[in-house]
């Protein structure tokens, strides 16, 4: 490598840590306690995603949001090939995509989710749903396990798992935001068991109906995440506690909107600045303890064979055709096999 690339790359990473630093509010905290190498790839894949989702969610129309994205899906192409010159995120980019062997296909799976939010408003089922979180957050997941560093492919269940608890958290918090924008992710089958409407959902009606639908969807956030938790011992121990971390952040935030009554229809539910420093500082400390109960790399005892269908989550993350618990390489964007 030349001077001036090797002063492009190191001007590329600084770019996108600045992004993360400023845009990554919870998994920020996170980065920070990974070596730098891993911590410089996590801002670099967190940056390409943050350009996604401000593609979908920026003013302009649904037909030109599309034609970006599908502008975006071509630079990728370029960027995996390292083709770097079309942004200047892609040196940095390329370099952790190649440093950590991550496959590309994920971050298509990642575009094929954003995607889905400009011609997907509702989900009949919760099957329908996976799909959707398996792309936005499923895919995240995996993509993160390849900078954690695991020689167990049992991980790669347990990366899925997590990314999905991640995004069915997101769901609860961001009920109201969302519905403001006419897309509805509380799976209708769930609506109508509950007898509770998706026009109730959209005027904000807070009852006993809304507060059982809404402890059935923590349940089911919540069996993900026992599962997930299999992960931290997986991982290389140099990456337990970012990974850590980021589940300690998440479920907190998680427990808060089920403290909350599920009053999600007020301000945005979330942890303070001084809640995640104290996660940080707590993930950083374990980090230098033999592992034993409560400290990072330890495992809880997941919800059993039975714990989804407490939850009424029949769908198994280890339902798909290869049976490893993740979606097969395919093409960039052909349909995934759900």
């Amino acid at each position: 490598m030349t001077g001036i690339a090797e002063l492009q790359l190191e001007r590329s990473y600084r770019q996108l840590e600045q992004i993360a630093r400023v845009r990554a509010r919870n998994f920020y905290y996170a980065f920070v306690l990974l070596p730098a190498d891993r911590r410089r790839a996590l801002c670099a894949v967190y940056a390409f995603m943050r350009h996604c989702d401000d593609i979908s969610d920026s003013d302009s129309s649904d037909d030109e949001k599309r034609e970006k994205l599908q502008c975006w899906r071509r630079q990728l192409e370029g960027a995996l090939r390292g083709e770097c010159q079309s942004h200047p995120m892609f040196p940095a980019f390329f370099d952790s995509v190649t440093r950590f062997a991550i496959p590309g296909s994920y971050f298509h799976w990642i575009l094929d989710g954003v995607e889905m939010d400009l011609a997907v408003r509702k989900y009949e089922t919760f099957a329908d749903l996976y799909r959707y979180c398996f792309n936005v957050a499923g895919s995240v997941g995996l993509t993160c396990l390849q900078i954690f560093g695991c020689r167990d492919e049992r991980a790669r269940r347990h990366a899925e798992e997590c990314g999905i608890a991640f995004q069915l958290t997101n769901i609860l918090r961001d009920v109201k935001e969302d519905a403001s924008m006419g897309r509805i992710y509380l799976p209708l089958e769930d609506l109508r068991r509950f007898g509770y409407s998706a026009e109730e959902l959209v005027q904000g009606v807070l009852d006993d109906r809304f507060r059982d639908l809404m402890t059935f969807q923590a349940r089911r956030a919540r069996d993900y995440y026992n599962r997930a938790r299999n992960l931290l011992s997986m991982v290389d121990k140099v990456s337990r506690p970012g990974l850590w971390a980021m589940m300690e952040i998440y479920g907190r935030l998680l427990d808060k909107i089920v403290r909350a009554k599920y009053e999600v229809f007020g301000p945005v539910v979330r942890l303070s600045t001084s809640e995640k420093c104290l996660i940080a500082i707590k993930a950083l400390a374990g980090r230098f303890l033999p592992l034993g109960a409560g400290r990072i790399g330890d495992t809880q005892k997941p919800g059993g064979p039975d714990a989804a269908d407490r939850s009424g989550d029949k769908r198994r993350t280890g339902d798909f055709p290869d049976g490893t618990g993740s979606r097969p390489e395919s093409g960039p964007s052909g349909d995934p096999p759900l």
